[in-house]
């Protein structure tokens, strides 16, 4: 099917796509591994994963050293860098893969956080050939990524005078820049998404919301 001749549709990556709480469960996998053989500890993917599950989402490397007795044997920033440069082992949800088949697009695709690991997402989802422009904002100095304008001002010069659609999940950062340039936007709210804070204005929020890309189609006729 082909996607509406007149719409340039932009999606974001994490909860858009994929849920972010998988790329976290891989990660906390890779990095569960790497600590066993530096240490010799066992469990300590799942201590993170609890964590997470219970919305200790901050310092949660840090918590998980507490727990394993391992604060004074092991620094964070090495946590980290085995956490972001790990291979995924991540899937589009059914929806997502089913939209991207099912659509001729291309589609673009604009995702913070560092440029490496989304990447590697992208890559171990398989799916670049859907978009012919992919922005990771992390290929940027900071200060660039979302809401700052730049990611969409150059998608919006590839539109060729097509309406531009931005679909993604995060209220706080994801919508208020595109409302501002005249674009459709849509929200949307899949559940075990990990940001879920409401929008703070009325010009954070999107135009329209769904809960699965099955819906994009029939909400894009509407708004």
């Amino acid at each position: 099917m082909p996607s509406s001749p007149d719409k340039r549709i932009v999606f974001d990556l994490d909860d858009t796509l994929y849920l972010e709480r998988d790329f976290a469960y891989s990660g906390f996998a890779a990095v569960g591994e790497w600590i066993g053989k530096r240490h010799g500890v066992e469990g300590f993917a799942g201590v993170c994963r609890c964590l997470f599950d219970n919305a200790h989402r901050r310092r949660i490397f840090d918590e998980a050293l507490q727990q394993c007795r391992l604060s004074n044997r092991q620094n964070v920033g090495e946590l980290v860098s085995v956490y972001r440069g790990h291979k995924p082992d991540i899937a589009l949800c059914p929806d997502a893969a089913r939209y991207l088949d099912d659509h001729e697009g291309p589609f673009a695709l604009i995702t913070d956080g560092p440029e490496r690991t989304q990447r590697s997402k992208i890559a171990a989802l398989g799916i670049a050939g859907h978009f012919d422009a992919i922005i990771p904002t992390g290929q940027w100095p900071d200060g660039f990524g979302k809401p700052h304008r730049r990611a969409f001002d150059e998608i919006a010069t590839t539109a060729g005078g097509r309406q531009c659609v931005y679909v993604g999940d995060n209220a706080l950062k994801d919508f208020v820049t595109p409302n501002r340039m005249g674009w459709l936007t849509v929200q949307i709210q899949r559940p075990g998404r990990v940001h879920d804070a409401p929008p703070p204005d009325t010009d954070h929020a999107a135009q329209a919301q769904i809960a699965s890309l099955d819906q994009l189609d029939a909400v894009l006729s509407e708004i």
